[in-house]
């Protein structure tokens, strides 16, 4: 393994059975594994043939398959070596943001026989992002008769990484003024604080600069760097202060933009300048500043941008109100985001066939999964097909299901059957998904060809060419193609070779020689037709003009 490190967590395997009506399915438990972000393509991850305890060829002969959930192939199964490799680069802040620890949850799909292995990729961060303060300086106004360990709140600076890559400290050139107090909040964030140490005099010094850095916790750790430019106030000895520490409100998903979410409000005694308000957000990320604004004379804020549920379901904003003096006062909006039933439901795919031969026993024709991006009831789903109709939906693990016909088919009875299947959430107003599935049924040679009549009576006149049509049979065979082709012959006489003499049959019948109708009465000059009674009974002959008591038939 490389110093950056691949490597995975094995947890013993626990194998649950599934019976549906007379199919076996297995489930099998969480395989957890772990690959380092921006490994190279092609890394190793794990061997699935020992994790699993398979043989190598066992992969490719059971068809086996890697499906992420959000449909992205972030590894590849090589069916040569059984090894799952990484198919691309990981970004760890790309897939998961501030989320730590980044996993991916996928299964390891084997078809035959069917069987799912859930799994989970943890993405392993590196410290490959510096702290960044998103403004280069902070501007503090504080009154020169402001308390000795007075504590000003200083705006964070940003790190991609997660865990320990991310800030862990931050400090100050050292000065005679202030110190820098490090602060958690309830989610386990550093936020640096300015301390006031001795009391600032605006008679000796006006202004001035401090160089703050940003820390992060990784090997080696990296920085970043903003300045805190200190201007020293004459006496405002009232600084604004809001109604409210925490506002809350509630906004539905796709609400337009322009879209009101809340107006805060804050008051100063004083007169004049240092009674004149001005709002604006404080300590914001960039989420932050591009799907929200705030008017800074009125403290209204309105949606800049479209907010989605699915990616971000609650907003943090501190708002911070200044007045004409420099003091200021801050509080905190919390903005919960409403679900809305914006998403159908999604159909899946993961294998298909629709070709079966009739008489097949019970078969699968598909496998295939349902998701909601929603939640609560507009994300749950119900999954049917149209009645009536000789199949299954058979459902299996982690809203999986598997279509299957209920038995034989015959496809003399209908060839072609157009299915649908329907996915439908429980949200308002419902949702609905539909894939259409047309089955085609092949033919197998289970008709015989059957006669049109069960017996024919010819014609023919004596003296007759050879050659000559005397007559049509027919027969038909409910099956098709190949299977559908009929031939036709005479069956030979037990006792001389008559009906090969007589007649040539291919549907139309002919006469293979000429006959005397005098010669055929008789049956002196020939021995053929003593055979044509009790072989072929049915078989008439007549002389035209006569009545069959002066000329017997056979």
């Amino acid at each position: 393994m490389e110093a950056r490190g691949l490597h995975f967590l094995k947890q013993r395997q626990v194998l649950i059975l599934f019976l549906f009506w007379g199919v076996s399915w297995a489930y099998s438990g969480f395989g957890r594994y772990v690959v380092t972000e921006e490994t190279e393509r092609g890394s190793f991850v794990v061997s699935l043939p020992k994790d699993l305890g398979l043989g190598v060829g066992e992969l490719a002969a059971r068809r086996t398959r890697v499906v992420f959930d959000d449909n992205k192939q972030y590894l590849l199964l090589d069916f040569h070596t059984g090894d799952l490799l990484t198919n691309e680069k990981l970004d760890r802040e790309k897939l998961c943001g501030p989320v730590e620890p980044c996993m991916l949850y996928f299964q390891i799909i084997m078809e035959n026989p069917f069987q799912i292995y859930q799994a989970e990729l943890r993405v392993k961060d590196i410290n490959d992002h510096s702290p960044a303060f998103q403004d280069k300086e902070m501007v503090f106004k504080i009154l020169e008769n402001t308390a000795q360990g007075t504590v000003f709140r200083l705006a964070r600076a940003q790190d991609s990484d997660g865990g320990l890559n991310g800030i862990q400290n931050y400090t100050i050139n050292l000065n005679s003024f202030f110190h820098i107090n490090i602060d958690y909040n309830d989610e386990g964030i550093v936020y640096p604080e300015l301390v006031l140490d001795k009391t600032l005099d605006w008679e000796e010094q006006q202004e001035l600069s401090l160089t703050l850095t940003a820390i992060d916790g990784g090997s080696p750790p990296r920085t970043g760097t903003t300045t805190i430019r200190i201007v020293v106030l004459d006496i405002n000895d009232n600084a604004p202060q809001f109604s409210q520490e925490l506002y809350e409100t509630q906004v539905p998903e796709n609400s337009p933009e322009g879209f009101l979410i809340i107006k805060v409000s804050a008051e100063d005694v004083d007169t004049g300048l240092n009674a004149e308000i001005s709002y604006s957000f404080f300590d914001a990320s960039e989420d932050i500043r591009t799907t929200f604004e705030i008017n800074p004379f009125s403290g209204e804020i309105i949606l800049r941008g479209l907010i989605d549920y699915e990616s971000v379901k609650s907003y943090k904003i501190n708002v911070q109100a200044v007045d004409g003096g420099g003091l200021s006062a801050s509080c905190t909006v919390s903005v919960q985001v409403l679900d809305t039933n914006d998403n159908p439901p999604e159909l899946i795919i993961s294998s298909l066939s629709n070709h079966i031969a009739e008489n097949s026993p019970a078969t699968e024709l598909a496998v295939f999964r349902i998701r909601d991006r929603d939640s609560g009831e507009n994300g749950k789903m119900v999954c049917y097909i149209q009645k009536n109709l000789p199949f299954l939906l058979k459902p299996s693990v982690e809203n999986f299901y598997i279509l299957m016909t209920e038995g034989e088919l015959d496809r003399e009875s209908k060839a072609q059957y157009n299915l649908t299947i329907m996915v439908t959430d429980m949200g308002t107003p419902r949702l609905k998904t539909e894939y259409n599935i047309t089955v085609l049924v092949s033919d197998v040679n289970d008709n015989a060809p059957t006669f049109t009549q069960s017996s024919y009576t010819l014609f023919v006149r004596e003296n007759n060419s050879p050659a000559l049509h005397i007559g049509t049979i027919s027969a038909t065979d409910r099956d098709s193609g190949t299977n559908a082709q009929v031939t036709y012959s005479l069956l030979s006489a037990p006792e001389g070779p008559f009906p090969a003499r007589l007649l040539d049959v291919s549907g139309a019948g002919t006469l293979a020689h000429s006959y005397q109708y005098e010669v055929c009465l008789r049956g002196t000059e020939t021995d053929d037709f003593k055979f044509l009674k009790p072989i072929y009974p049915n078989i008439r002959t007549e002389r035209p003009g006569s009545n069959s008591e002066e000329n017997p038939t056979f």
